[in-house]
């Protein structure tokens, strides 16, 4: 007994109301620096709005902490929220990302190799200290709570009293906020752990939604028409889709260093101003194989249409997805799928990861199977970060020194660089080696290539990092993405694309939007929902399709 009462005594004692006070100017101070720099930025750092902001911003996480301090459930829940906050705090100030609905799908679909990069002795430390720590000594304190009625009271009048500063602040700022936040629509996304929690909550709706969709048929009046002057032999269409490549890297788009080496030599038709449909894979990739434009497009559109994929095997076109990356995003659902980032060949893998020439360990041998026309869809993993260094081999090191670190911050911004661009020539070789695969075979198949990039990437330009921005705020390095077509002499003749004309299009704008009636059109692909406007190659085509 004695025991006992010594060790309740050296453990401070604290009303569960208190409590929820210190734990939301904890969450408020030491985990929304992202918030308050924003704040400065788009308010300015003494104005009155800034500091009503927080103050309401407080009386928010005061009332919903309070809610939750009853016995049993208030320290549960104060450790989940700082664990949240903690967690949410070192992404967004590090790599100033926003995280919304789209970030938090990039989350729910990356895969354990891609989430182990971001597990860094950085990372641990920080969550060491601003959750491990605060969690300890809220297990320390012991918390004094009323009766059931009076707690119900006291609980409810302080949560309504917060909720009443919140409106007051809402309703005396009322223009300066909802300005703020026309114009910087990432501000209330920024409110952590509201925000990241609201954003995990709809992503959640959507996805039940989603999972319980009846998928929409499209295109099934494909057909293939008959390739001009007469030839028989099979057209082969490899489509690349890239992975984090941005166009301002790429020398074939005017870049001072010589990243493209191989392609320069391959005859590609490159178009430089090509912007694309999201800044991650979890919205670019459903978006370029859907019949949507950006403007038209939405997640829940997408998920519920068969893609680009099921309109040409409609055509009778054998299509087939191989995949380097983190799935194909519902696109290749109903055809044949490899799915080669779980190989665990040594000479192209290692921690759970594949570097792209998995991809063409079984072209060849594809290709040689190829007897009637077909589409290949290969899915790179290519420059995705932050680890670049682990995606090329080390005969690809051109630039040194390379960052090896997997947070960009601990890295100068040209070891960096050095390592960025040592993806995008190892791109370029993969690229150059499917263009060599397919003129091996030109005997017996007329091929082509298009590439595209899904989105781009920021190297720290104005202190941002990574990808995945809203598109609203995405910064060009984003969504500026390198576009390009290669096809050889009896593939272009099969559709009576007259090359020169089409060299002479390239510094038109062109967008993700191109994607898929240029696809059908390489296949020679007649449908109801392929849109000429947008197809790449019918201004210089002897026979449109429409």
């Amino acid at each position: 007994m004695q025991k006992a009462a010594q060790t309740r005594s050296i453990r401070p004692e604290i009303g569960s109301v208190a409590f929820s006070a210190i734990i939301a100017a904890y969450i408020l101070f030491a985990t929304n620096h992202t918030l308050w720099e924003k704040l400065g930025r788009y308010l300015g750092a003494s104005s009155y709005t800034v500091g009503t902001f927080y103050l309401g911003t407080y009386a928010a996480l005061f009332a919903l902490i309070t809610i939750f301090s009853v016995k049993y459930l208030a320290k549960p829940f104060a450790i989940l929220m700082i664990w949240i906050a903690a967690c949410a705090a070192w992404f967004m100030d590090q790599f100033s990302v926003v995280i919304d609905k789209d970030m938090i799908r990039n989350a729910a679909e990356t895969t354990g190799g891609e989430a182990g990069n971001l597990l860094t002795p950085d990372y641990a430390l920080h969550l060491a200290l601003f959750a491990g720590l605060p969690t300890l000594v809220i297990l320390f304190v012991r918390l004094r709570h009323r009766t059931f009625f009076k707690k119900l009271a006291w609980n409810t009048l302080t949560a309504f009293a917060c909720l009443a500063v919140v409106i007051a602040v809402f309703a005396t700022n009322t223009k300066a906020i909802m300005l703020a936040h026309r114009e910087h629509r990432d501000l209330f996304s920024s409110v952590n752990p509201i925000g990241p929690i609201v954003s995990a909550i709809e992503y959640g709706i959507q996805a039940d939604q989603e999972a319980h969709m009846v998928i929409a048929p499209l295109g099934t009046d494909a057909k293939v028409m008959p390739a001009i002057g007469g030839m028989t032999k099979p057209r082969v269409t490899i489509v690349v889709a890239g992975e984090t490549a941005r166009s301002y890297n790429f020398s074939l788009n005017g870049y001072a260093r010589d990243t493209n080496p191989e392609l320069a030599k391959r005859g590609v038709i490159y178009f430089p101003n090509t912007e694309s449909c999201g800044t991650s894979t979890a919205v670019s990739i459903p978006c370029m194989f859907s019949p949507f434009t950006r403007a038209g497009y939405s997640h829940s559109r997408a998920a519920g249409s068969e893609s680009l994929m099921d309109v040409l095997t409609h055509a009778g076109i054998k299509t087939e997805w191989w995949d380097n990356n983190t799935g194909s995003k519902g696109v290749a659902t109903r055809i044949k799928t490899l799915e080669l980032e779980n190989s665990k060949d040594p000479r192209f893998c290692s921690e759970g990861e594949c570097q792209d020439q998995v991809l063409l360990e079984g072209l060849d041998a594809w290709l040689d199977g190829v007897t009637q026309d077909s589409v290949l869809v290969l899915h790179q993993i290519g420059s995705h970060g932050p680890t670049y260094h682990k995606r090329y081999p080390d005969q690809f090191k051109r630039f040194t020194p390379d960052c090896q670190e997997a947070e960009p911050t601990n890295c100068s911004d040209t070891e960096l660089t050095n390592a960025y661009d040592n993806t995008i020539v190892y791109t370029d070789h993969v690229l150059a080696t499917v263009i060599d695969a397919l003129k091996a075979r030109s005997d017996k198949l007329a091929g082509a290539m298009i590439y595209a990039s899904d989105h781009g990437e920021s190297l720290g330009e104005n202190g941002v990092y990574l990808h995945g921005a809203p598109y609203f705020m995405a910064p060009k390095e984003q969504t500026h993405v390198p576009f390009l077509v290669w096809v050889d002499h009896d593939f272009a003749r099969s559709m009576g694309l007259d090359m020169g004309c089409l060299q002479k299009t390239t510094t038109e704008q062109h967008s993700h939007d191109n994607w898929f009636p240029s696809i059908l059109s390489m296949m020679n692909v007649k449908t109801s929902v392929y849109d000429p406007k947008l197809d790449l190659f019918r201004q210089c085509r002897a026979n449109p399709l429409s």
